[in-house]
């Protein structure tokens, strides 16, 4: 941690309030950060922390407070004012267009120009500058497209140190971030710390935020709960100021007894992305599938689903063979698919929470002269609010205004709507709070208690521990084993993942 001087403040936030109709957002929140500081901001989802950081940054004005920087009153009125007094926000969607060249995104409205025209060789030399002080190998007049998230992330950090940022907010950064970038991430805020820029650490991750922030905030329903320094609470306090109460277990997982196999899958083969895959789950069974980034997890529910074609391969669903060429074939053999991206692939944002609801079974919702029934699909759109406790003003409100848990509840909700045996879901809790997931833990436990089995891939090794009653670990495409809940640790779920454990045993054979 780098030394800071305690007198010292770079930014303070006083009694910051914000209002949209029918909601009191931000209620007098204050906020102090120093130079040099990684500050971490955490709270539930809709205790306020994208309001205070968008105000902060020019895209909200408040309506009560003041923001004080760098020792003067500030009032940033957009983005482009906040940059340039010294405050770079680097969101979890980044903010950049892939078809321009790297260059062009870290110097996109700040060109460097020679008389009329755009100084290429100098815009192109700066930014090499920049990206060698990330260490970053790459060509700045490449397509920014080409790379990877972890790297076009990092492109922002470098725009960052371009406008010369005094405090850079980081929203969301590891949501998309395999565990090799996220150690890059965190080796590059300890350079900027220690360089004397501050950080805003926004992150649903409570570990990562014990790992690399030195005082953390904490929100709660619009309001300032404390501010300590990370050293001086626990884990459990942590939670405990969030979600106002003791969360006595933080995976409430239920035994369930287990019944009759429902789907079985034998000899799946996809390209080199999926290798004689077979296994099966159970009635009541929540099999965990773990693996590294790349293993071919995502690749397996996808062809389960029918959503990739494969090479080969069978699958059985009750003890009957079933052909599963498309989604269509799947839904209606009781298989459903919650993506890992539920933007992208599990809601349409652009409607309502009702129209989200029902999507899956309008077929069943039709009445003469082929018009949807409005009156039952409102009847079954309030049915599932009800049932999964879904938080909206209404059930036209569009579902792209909703938090991530109450998105993930609108997409889990589509799918039982289905009437499905298996649920195949893909990072169950990525990018919501602690008290949502919570909810998502119990709503599985509910689906698996009336007779359902769950396929879970996740890439938080407590979440795979504390939920799976077995677990299928995956490495480059083939299944490498399984383990028991009582016996599955994190070293042994590691061993697989790498290929140790199998590498181990062939040489133990060669011997």
């Amino acid at each position: 941690m780098a030394e800071q001087n305690g007198d010292s403040i770079l930014l303070e936030m006083r009694g910051i309030t914000k209002r949209f109709p029918g909601v009191l957002a931000l209620d007098r929140i204050n906020l102090q950060v120093r130079p040099g500081e990684v500050h971490g901001i955490v709270g539930e989802n809709g205790a306020g922390k994208s309001t205070l950081i968008k105000i902060l940054s020019g895209v909200y004005q408040a309506d009560e407070g003041e923001v004080i920087f760098k020792g003067q009153r500030v009032v940033h009125n957009n983005p482009r004012q906040a940059q340039i007094a010294g405050i770079t926000t680097i969101y979890q969607e980044l903010n950049q267009i892939p078809h321009l060249t790297v260059m062009e995104n870290i110097y996109l409205g700040s060109e460097i120009m020679r008389g009329p025209f755009v100084d290429w060789p100098e815009m192109r030399r700066r930014s090499q500058t920049l990206l060698q002080k990330l260490r970053l190998e790459i060509d700045p007049a490449m397509t920014l497209g080409k790379l990877g998230v972890g790297q076009a992330q990092m492109v922002e950090v470098a725009k960052a140190l371009h406008h010369k940022a005094d405090l850079i907010i980081m929203d969301e950064p590891t949501a998309a971030l395999s565990l090799t970038e996220i150690a890059y991430l965190f080796q590059i805020i300890n350079e900027l710390r220690d360089s004397g820029v501050a950080v805003i650490y926004i992150s649903h991750h409570l570990e990562e935020t014990f790992e690399i922030c030195d005082r953390i905030t904490i929100l709660r329903d619009g309001q300032y709960i404390d501010t300590r320094p990370r050293d001086e609470m626990t884990m459990d306090d942590l939670i405990r100021m969030m979600v106002g109460r003791t969360l006595d277990e933080q995976f409430p997982k239920e035994n369930v007894e287990q019944g009759n196999e429902l789907l079985r899958v034998e000899g799946l083969n996809q390209g080199s992305r999926l290798k004689d895959v077979s296994f099966s789950v159970r009635a009541g069974e929540i099999l965990g599938v773990a693996g590294l980034v790349g293993a071919g997890r995502t690749e397996l529910l996808r062809a389960i689903f029918g959503a990739d074609p494969i090479d080969s391969g069978k699958f059985f669903v009750n003890g009957q063979a079933v052909t599963i060429h498309h989604p269509r074939d799947a839904i209606r053999n009781g298989v459903a698919l919650l993506t890992e991206d539920r933007k992208q692939q599990g809601l349409l944002l652009h409607l309502s929470t009702r129209q989200n609801i029902s999507i899956t079974v309008l077929d069943t919702l039709v009445r003469a002269r082929m018009l949807i029934d409005r009156r039952r699909e409102t009847e079954l759109a309030s049915k599932y609010v009800d049932s999964m406790a879904i938080k909206i003003t209404s059930l036209e409100q569009l579902v792209r205004n909703l938090s991530g848990g109450n998105q993930q509840k609108v997409v889990l909700s589509k799918w039982i709507a289905t009437q499905p045996r298996v649920l195949l879901f893909d990072e169950p809790t990525r990018g919501i709070d602690v008290g949502a997931k919570v909810e998502i833990y119990r709503l599985m436990n509910s689906f698996v208690a009336q007779g359902g089995a769950v396929v879970m891939v996740s890439s938080e090794l407590p979440e795979i521990l504390a939920m799976s009653d077995r677990i299928m670990v995956v490495h480059e495409g083939r299944v490498s084993g399984f383990l028991d809940r009582a016996e599955a640790t994190q070293e042994r779920i590691m061993e697989l993942a790498t290929g140790y454990s199998n590498q181990g045993s062939a040489n133990a054979a060669q011997e």
